[in-house]
């Protein structure tokens, strides 16, 4: 077995240094339009250049990371684009997951949204942003898993790199009502629980589309952060 320093293989270190660094670029850690380097990196992650190079390819694959030849890398700004698209496909499916889970729903995923909706009551309060965007990513996914579509969950993922960063960015922002996001999941379980479909459609449609309403609130605010 090919083994680096430490006991750590060549393909276990590569694929460490792409989900360190993607994390960073997902919880803008590493804002949008900033300059890095592979030698800053490798050194940040204490691992060596050549697997900070192969995630390097791999973000700017994924279109999070731009490469430009004896000039440099940088994190690619957020493409509005791109979170529409993904925007788009996560309304229609996700409408369409509701009103799956309203015609069945086991109990176990029903307490794991009640319990998830509980906690993020908890973060709210201590301005948690970064566990806030978790637990939001946890919720939706709890409704996938529980009408059976974890396969289709993690699809979209793959388009899901600019909106999630957009989200972030939302959560940042002092003076946007983070309770509103609390609320709506509140009300989604309650629809759920009551299996009525046509309100919980509505309600995570509407819960979809506020990226797109603060959207110019965020523009304004981090105009850099934007193509």
């Amino acid at each position: 077995m090919n083994m680096k320093k430490g006991g750590r293989s060549q393909t276990s270190t590569r694929e460490f240094a792409y989900q360190a660094i993607k994390e960073k670029i997902l919880s803008l850690e590493l804002e949008p339009a900033t300059k890095i380097s592979e030698k800053e990196i490798s050194t940040t992650l204490q691992v060596s250049r050549t697997p900070v190079r192969e995630a390097f390819l791999k973000l700017a694959q994924e279109e999070l990371l731009e490469i430009f030849p004896q000039s440099g890398t940088i994190v690619s700004r957020i493409d509005l684009d791109h979170v529409e698209e993904a925007r788009f496909v996560r309304e229609k499916l996700e409408t369409a997951i509701v009103h799956d889970a309203c015609q069945s729903f086991p109990e176990e995923y029903l307490f794991q949204l009640e319990s998830n909706v509980a906690t993020q009551e908890i973060y709210v309060k201590k301005s948690n942003f970064t566990r806030m965007f978790e637990l939001d990513e946890e919720f939706h996914k709890i409704i996938f898993s529980g009408c059976g579509k974890s396969r289709t969950w993690s699809m979209i993922q793959q388009m899901n790199n600019h909106f999630k960063r957009l989200r972030m960015l939302r959560l940042l922002v002092s003076n946007l009502d983070w309770n509103i996001i609390v609320s709506q999941h509140k009300e989604i379980v309650q629809l759920i629980t009551d299996k009525n479909e046509q309100k919980a459609k509505e309600v995570i449609k509407k819960h979809l589309q506020l990226v797109v309403v603060e959207k110019a609130i965020l523009i304004a605010q981090y105009p850099n952060y934007f193509k």
